[in-house]
């Protein structure tokens, strides 16, 4: 592997094509202001390099980027690359990451709207991410530890793991697909609308309309705080844990709820059941 070392690159496609190339605390910065540093290479190493130019990964191959600095001018750093793991680095760029396959991310600061489009078999771990649109219509995901800040997360993603992670987010994991949500604290307003095969496991849920218009959804020993106007017309088994504000027209399916303030049936095809844990008990004890 042939190395370079404190080395600074402006130039349009300064390393292009490159195969087997260790880059250690090299600078892509400068007047000449260049794009596209590593497109179309393979068997890439980048440690603690600064990048501060567009497009710096675009079709490449075995990617591993350790300790890096890509900052805001950085935009659209991985692009269409496959085979990428990335360690300790920050990336501040817009649309940081998209169209990748086999990605994995640890201890990684991201500040990127459009993070993540149209990945797949992505993992990440303890990593802190503020984006908008983050990971839409991805595919295979596995995060673990992530706190997450922004909008519209999650929206038609298929077959992902979410766990052990806190999420402030509005409008998440609309029309998601078989995805799994444990052990999270989830802050947002119109949580999952329209999902499809959404489990939520010992989960809290901070906000207001969650869980409306879902197939195939199910809470299994969940908190729900300052939640109204849940479940509408929705197909839903639930084990919720904590008092509800309002529930209103459940399509089908079960909800296990300890009260509500209210229940709201003014639709005639809502059929789903609402039991009342705490009522039930206490005709128990009496």
């Amino acid at each position: 592997m042939r190395e370079i070392t404190n080395q600074t690159f402006d130039e349009e496609r300064a390393l292009y094509a490159s195969r087997g190339v260790l880059a250690k605390s090299c600078r892509f910065d400068g007047p000449a202001d260049g794009e596209s540093a590593f497109k179309e290479s393979s068997h890439i190493i980048a440690e603690n390099c600064f990048f501060n130019l567009r497009y710096p990964f675009w079709h490449d191959t075995d990617v591993t980027i350790r300790g890096a600095d890509m900052t805001e001018k950085c935009r659209a750093a991985l692009w269409y690359s496959r085979d990428v793991k990335i360690k300790d680095s920050h990336m501040h760029g817009i649309k940081a990451l998209r169209e990748c396959r086999r990605v994995s991310l640890e201890r990684c600061d991201i500040v990127s709207p459009e993070f993540g489009w149209s990945s797949e078999n992505v993992t990440m771990r303890e990593c802190t991410a503020e984006s908008e649109y983050f990971f839409l219509r991805g595919k295979n995901l596995d995060f673990r530890q992530l706190h997450f800040k922004g909008k519209y997360s999650f929206q038609y993603v298929e077959n992902a793991l979410v766990a052990d992670s806190t999420l402030e987010t509005k409008d998440a994991f609309w029309h998601c697909k078989n995805m799994t949500v444990k052990n999270c604290l989830i802050k947002g307003e119109y949580l999952a609308w329209y999902s499809d095969g959404l489990t939520l496991e010992n989960c809290t849920v901070v906000g207001t309309q969650p869980f409306c218009y879902c197939k195939n959804l199910k809470l299994i020993g969940c908190k729900m705080l300052d939640a109204d106007l849940a479940f509408e017309k929705s197909d839903v088994q639930a084990e919720i844990t904590t008092p509800m504000i309002s529930i209103k027209n459940p399509a089908s399916g079960v909800i296990r709820v300890p009260s509500v303030g209210e229940i709201i049936r003014d639709d005639p095809a809502s059929r789903g059941e609402i039991i009342l844990t705490a009522a039930q008990e206490e005709k128990k004890r009496a």
